[in-house]
């Protein structure tokens, strides 16, 4: 983290800056607390993980976070990363499934066949799939069009019918090895999502 610049939006080279919501500290600390209350740690607290000062959250990765941890639940858009292991892909597919959120999601994966089905299955619960990329903000290069609460309250009901007439979108950088997967899910018809065949 030490590389990373941390500072007001108005400087050079500034990439974490102040929260602007007066309460979102003290309610990422209280989300954090209550993470390590119940077994998670703070993996990055060398670095400054978990430290907060007025409206200054340092990043902090929460690591192990299970459901009966506050932030499981929590769509906190504030600097906290909690990391929950899982053993098969049944379990982040099923914990997306049952979230009343639904705004954006990154797989990060090589395997066509894996990919192609996490597309598929994705594809109504979350309104961006990222493949090997970061989620970001989806206003400043394409339209808003979250899922399920994600998207309450954010646009006016006639945005609202535009945007979510929007079909999920996958997203990726431009790379060879994305081409690659992108290619071979295209070639093997592994998705009914991800596919050349146009259909009405």
């Amino acid at each position: 983290m030490k590389h990373i610049g941390i500072g007001m939006p108005w400087q050079q080279g500034i990439t974490i800056t102040p929260l602007a919501e007066p309460e979102k500290p003290a309610y990422l600390k209280a989300c954090i607390d209550d993470a390590l209350s119940k077994g998670a740690e703070v993996l990055n607290e060398a670095d400054g993980g978990g430290a907060i000062y007025e409206s200054f959250v340092h990043p902090t990765v929460l690591y192990p976070v299970n459901n009966d941890m506050k932030i499981y639940h929590e769509e906190q858009f504030g600097p906290v990363i909690p990391i929950v292991p899982f053993r098969s892909l049944s379990e982040p597919v099923e914990y997306i499934m049952n979230s009343p959120y639904g705004q954006q999601v990154s797989i990060f994966s090589q395997d066509t066949a894996a990919v192609s089905l996490l597309i598929d299955t994705l594809a109504n619960q979350i309104g961006r799939i990222n493949l090997n990329s970061q989620c970001q903000r989806s206003p400043d290069t394409f339209p808003f069009n979250g899922r399920k609460d994600s998207a309450d309250g954010t646009l006016s009901v006639d945005e609202a019918l535009i945007a979510f007439s929007v079909d999920s979108m996958v997203v990726t950088k431009q790379t060879p090895e994305n081409e690659k997967l992108i290619k071979s899910i295209l070639e093997t018809g592994g998705s009914r999502r991800l596919t050349n065949e146009v259909s009405f």
